[in-house]
């Protein structure tokens, strides 16, 4: 099972964090958390992304824009990274128009090993990579500022990189808390009014 799925459309820009991109000089005003304005369009685009679940392993490619043909270059490298080993490639993915064009299934026709899996409308939840995109934000591009594209595009490859590094198998739903014993010892009756 693989999960597909694209975020953006992202620019190069400031990215708000944990800290200042730039403070108030010579602590004129008293500082507060937040960023400079950030003005000017310096390269904006889409990143493709592919997830497994079971494993933990990503792929993340920036494109310039999200066109069908692009949607069909990045579905040829996903079969190359899944490699022929899989007999079956179960490819969750939402209802855009671009994911069901007739582009991509005449390449559904092509690769028969592999089977779309549309998700419902209004459950992206349903979809794993969704959760992994906060990820990837919070490793490449949080308080951060990118002063081009291709700059913006070199911090996600590294951050998959380093993600793929030190990858786990992804389980959905929320961490178990552990809930402390009860005391040993004998009940108290119930109070009689």
């Amino acid at each position: 099972m693989i999960c597909l799925d694209e975020m953006g459309p992202e620019g190069a820009k400031s990215f708000p964090g944990s800290r200042l991109v730039r403070p108030d000089p010579a602590g004129a005003r008293r500082a507060r958390a937040g960023q400079e304005a950030d003005y000017g369009r310096r390269g904006s685009g889409y990143v493709f992304g592919a997830f497994r679940p079971a494993t933990g392993e990503a792929l993340a490619v920036p494109y310039p824009g999200r066109t069908i043909a692009n949607w069909v270059a990045f579905l040829d490298r996903v079969d190359a990274w899944v490699g022929a080993a899989a007999e079956r490639v179960y490819a969750v993915l939402d209802n855009l128009a671009t994911h069901r064009a007739l582009d991509v299934l005449l390449w559904a026709l092509a690769h028969p090993r592999w089977e779309f899996v549309f998700q419902p409308t209004y459950a992206a939840y349903l979809n794993l990579i969704e959760p992994w995109w906060k990820i990837l934000r919070s490793l490449a591009l949080k308080g951060r500022r990118f002063e081009s594209w291709d700059e913006m595009a070199a911090a996600v490859a590294a951050a998959t990189a380093y993600w793929n590094a030190h990858r786990h198998p992804f389980v959905w739903g929320r961490r178990k808390r552990r809930r402390p014993a009860r005391p040993t010892g004998v009940a108290r009756l119930p109070l009689a009014a």
